[in-house]
């Protein structure tokens, strides 16, 4: 079986380091504080949070943000996740208190409860009444571990849903948070923004790349290639994923084909192949400005140096401004430098 795994949840032996960031975060659900995660997608949040949980005996809730439609489809999803945890007859008796009686079914298939609202109830006192049972429900020796991943789309559901949850969640007891997020500026702007509701809210942890000589073990302990990992490693600039994916198709390639003469290269070349249908729908929908701006940091130039083909004006505010129109790319940016930290985000031309 292929020894590596990207694209879902990681865990188990496919799960790479991470030792630091897990001690932490153990620690910090140790306690009554709160913790804010953050790191670009496809960093592995998901796997590393999924394997401390694994680790703590606590009932667990987690709701994506961004499958969240609205506020009142916020507190169904909160409160078909309890439902999940305890017996039917326990949450109802927690629910007495709600002012807008919820529908609830039982799906035929899934054997899931399903809870839905009438349309005209009024969203803010859904959610009060449903995070009042999730305080109803927590107790000190049995404490709630919430997860709300992708959090920055809360303060695109509604319009002052940031500043009700926090006014909520603030007194509550008995239950740790755990918010992530992929947005680093708008996670910024929640958590470190005076006038955000969430200012300081919970212990921030940044994640970074797994560092190159844990990542390197573990590709050799996999792949029996002198020089392979190395090769790996450099192309990927040991970004966890796209070092997952290109690792898994290097080991696919040596177990099928006869040569190993430039098979990271060639490992590479199919990756693209198969994503050239995509490469294409991306670079026809973007404008000039943004097909330079790409066309330069593919080729690791900075777009404000370089005006031979009439670049960008010579700011650093260039690529700022630019980063909101480019959804398919992930900018990386120091004092010094521009890049992208998404290799597969490169249309190769």
């Amino acid at each position: 079986m292929n020894p590596f795994k990207f694209g879902t949840i990681v865990e188990g032996d496919f799960f790479t380091d991470r030792v630091e960031e897990t001690a932490v975060l153990l620690q910090k659900l140790d306690s009554e504080n709160h913790i804010v995660l953050i790191s670009p997608r496809r960093f592995g949040k998901s796997s590393l949070v999924q394997k401390v949980l694994s680790q703590v005996d606590r009932p667990q809730i987690r709701i994506d943000l961004q499958y969240v439609m609205s506020v009142d489809d916020f507190a169904a999803q909160l409160l078909k996740a309890i439902f999940r945890i305890f017996p039917m007859e326990k949450v109802r008796h927690a629910m007495t208190h709600f002012r807008i009686a919820p529908t609830l079914s039982m799906n035929a298939v899934t054997g899931a409860m399903e809870v839905s609202f009438q349309p005209t109830a009024n969203a803010s006192v859904l959610l009060e009444d449903a995070m009042a049972v999730l305080e109803k429900v927590t107790t000190a020796e049995n404490r709630f571990i919430v997860v709300l991943d992708e959090f920055q789309e809360v303060v695109k559901i509604q319009k002052g849903l940031d500043r009700q949850l926090r006014s909520l969640m603030q007194r509550q007891h008995n239950l740790n948070y755990i918010l992530l997020g992929s947005q680093e500026s708008m996670m910024e702007a929640i958590f470190e923004k005076k006038t955000s509701p969430f200012y300081h809210f919970g212990q921030m942890i940044r994640m970074g790349k797994i560092p190159y000589d844990d990542f390197h073990k573990y590709i050799t302990d996999r792949i029996d290639a002198e020089g392979v990992a190395d090769e790996i490693l450099q192309f990927t600039a040991c970004h966890p994923y796209y070092t997952q994916q290109l690792a898994s198709q290097v080991w696919e390639m040596t177990r099928w084909k006869d040569t190993r003469d430039d098979i990271v290269e060639k490992a590479v070349v199919a990756l693209v192949e198969m994503h050239d249908l995509d490469y294409e729908r991306l670079w026809q929908n973007m404008n000039r400005t943004d097909r330079y701006t790409l066309k330069l940091l593919a080729l690791s130039q900075m777009p404000m140096q370089n005006r031979s083909e009439g670049g960008l004006c010579g700011s650093c505010t260039a690529i700022r401004d630019r980063r909101p129109l480019l959804p398919p790319m992930d900018i990386e940016e120091c004092a010094v430098a521009v890049s992208l930290f998404d290799p597969s985000s490169t249309p190769r031309r």
